[in-house]
Order: C-alpha cells, then structure tokens, then sequence
C-alpha cells in the first residue's frame, strides 16, 4: 500500500486508509495463455468497500465518500460479518439480458441514492488482520468468493471469470452485447494506484471519458441543449474532440443546461478554436464536468464518429482525462468486434 501520514481508526485495525485501485491498461487485444484469466468488463462505478466492524464506507477511484449514494450495497457489505476488511469492485445496474448499463445506473438515482443496484466485486485486499493483497490474483479472488458466499442480499456477486482463451472469452462478450473484458495475471498481487501489463482491458465499443468545454442551443423543439462540445488533456493542452448531439433524454438535457449555464464563460478554453462549423450561439463553459462518450472510431482529423452521451462521471477528475489510445496486444491478432 502507498505511504501515508495520518493516523486513523482503520489504520489501527490494519485495513489500508487510502483507496487506490490498481487500473487495466487498454489493449487492441486480449492476452493469450493459461497465466491469465478474465472478467467481464463492467460499466459502472469504480467502488471500494472498506469494513471496520458495523462501520462500511463506499470509496471512489477520487476518494470520495459514495456511501450514502448506493445505501443497500452497503448494508449488504456489513452484514458479511467482516471485522475489518477492503473490497474492490464497480456498483452497476444489471438489466434483464443481463448488460450493465451506465446510463441505466444514472438513471437510478433519486433524491442522491441509487438503490436498485448490485456490487460486482472482483478482488478482496484486506480481510480480518490479513494482507490479502500480496497475494496472487487467483489466491484473492478464491477468498473472495468464499466471503461472498454468506450474501443472502443478492446484492453482492462475484466477478467470476475463464481461464485461458482470450480471444474466444472476447469474442463471445462481444456477440452477447457486453463491454469487453478484463485479463488479468494469474500470479500477480495487486498493484496500489498502478496502471500496467498485468492487468489489460479489451472493448468490444469503444467508449471513454470527456470533458465538456461548451455547448450549442437546442434547434426546433428540442430542449436543453443541442450538442456539448468535448475534449481531452494532451500534455496540459485541452484538445477538441468533436460535437456529441444524441444520447440525451429530455430530463437529461435540461439538467445539463442548467450546469453548463453556470460553468459559462466567454473565451474558448480548448487550446486551439475548433476549425470546423459549430453552428449558431456556441456557449464556451469552464472545463471542469466529464462526461462518459460511446463511439465507432476516431476520425483522421482526430475527433469521434457516432459519438454518444452516456452520462457525466462525478467520480473522474477533468484534468486527468487523456485520450485512450488502445496499446497493441503483442500477440499480434485482431479481436473480432461489434
């Protein structure tokens, strides 16, 4: 676990104060060979539950409190029994054909809390006095399932996964309609606050984080707005990315309205002013709200076909937002893709 300074109650029963997840790198391609196995790609929250006796709290990847916003996960979380203990999953909404859903996870919430959610959790880090996270990953995920065994909520379920065959596991996740897949070293323990090689990611869409620099008005009898403009951090400079126009529900769209309108300002904050027609009454916003984006490809010109808004994140932060070039798999193969 990194270093820390400060003293504090789950310090002392040994549970790691801070929560900084291990994150998977991007590949064009799943890893092949029996040292690896792999999950499916969830698409929801990024959450770690930490217990200290009765007390749990929900962490985001921003180390914000989250607790109160998805309550029933945590009381399924204290009712394990855990003294004291640290697990790593993502709070998502399961639909009937058995997807997460991002904007069905917006969705969900009312009044602050989302209470029609599950918590997949894929790895265990602390249980009861013991570093569970200098274990391999297999090792983890085997006392995982055995904790998660005592769940009588259905709220709680296990990150199962395949050993082997990267490419099937892949290709399958796509033709049933899922985001992808996580392939991770079988052998390996955690890795805090780390993004490397032992953990890859392959998406079947491809779909990732933006901030939201400015916005046009609505045409016809639409409401809200008619696009958000986005874009991504390059070495400090904010580059844009193109217009998203779809992907709004009317209520969707006027709650972004009356966020952005506050955010207004005059000068374009990208760093260089988009060449292309933006069309009538472009408004420029302080570049602070992200938003979750699915499209087809990146253009030549550097911006998104087909994009569409999938909901803001609240749990990323604007000026760590990159674009998320996918690294080559060193197998060399192609997945097949939807």
């Amino acid at each position: 676990m990194p270093g820390h300074d400060r003293t504090t109650e789950s310090e002392t029963a040994g549970v790691p104060p801070d929560y900084r997840p291990q994150l998977a790198l991007l590949v064009d391609a799943p890893p092949e060979g029996d040292e690896w196995l792999h999950e499916a790609k969830y698409d929801g929250y990024r959450i770690g539950a930490r217990v200290l006796g009765k007390n749990v709290q929900l962490i985001s990847r921003r180390a914000q409190d989250w607790t109160a916003s998805f309550p029933n996960v945590a009381d399924a979380v204290r009712k394990l029994g855990v003294d004291a203990g640290l697990l790593d999953g993502e709070v998502a909404v399961l639909e009937p054909n058995g997807r997460t859903s991002f904007q069905a996870l917006q969705n969900a919430f009312k009044n602050g809390a989302a209470t029609n959610v599950v918590y997949f959790a894929f790895d265990l880090l602390w249980h009861d006095g013991e570093d569970t996270a200098r274990l391999p990953t297999e090792d983890r995920k085997t006392r995982l399932a055995e904790l998660l065994s005592r769940d009588r909520s259905g709220l709680l379920r296990y990150a199962s996964h395949i050993v082997g065959e990267g490419k099937r596991v892949f290709d399958t996740a796509c033709t049933t309609g899922l985001e992808g897949i996580v392939s991770k070293r079988r052998n390996v323990p955690y890795k805090w606050a780390k993004r490397d090689t032992t953990w890859q990611k392959t998406k079947c869409v491809l779909e990732q984080e933006f901030v939201i620099a400015g916005f046009t008005d609505p045409e016809g009898s639409r409401e809200g707005i008619g696009a958000l403009l986005i874009g991504y951090y390059d070495r400090g400079r904010l580059v844009y990315s193109g217009k998203v126009g779809t992907g709004f529900s009317r209520a969707l769209a006027l709650d972004l309205r009356s966020r952005l309108d506050k955010l207004e300002q005059s000068d374009c904050p990208f760093d260089v002013r988009p060449a292309v027609s933006l069309g009538e009454n472009t408004h420029w916003v302080r570049p602070t709200l992200v938003g979750e984006v699915k499209f087809t490809e990146w253009t030549n010109e550097g911006t998104l076909r087909h994009p569409s808004f999938q909901g803001l994140r609240p749990d990323k932060k604007a000026k760590e937002v990159r674009r998320d070039d996918a690294a080559k798999s060193p197998t060399g193969e192609k997945p097949t893709r939807r």
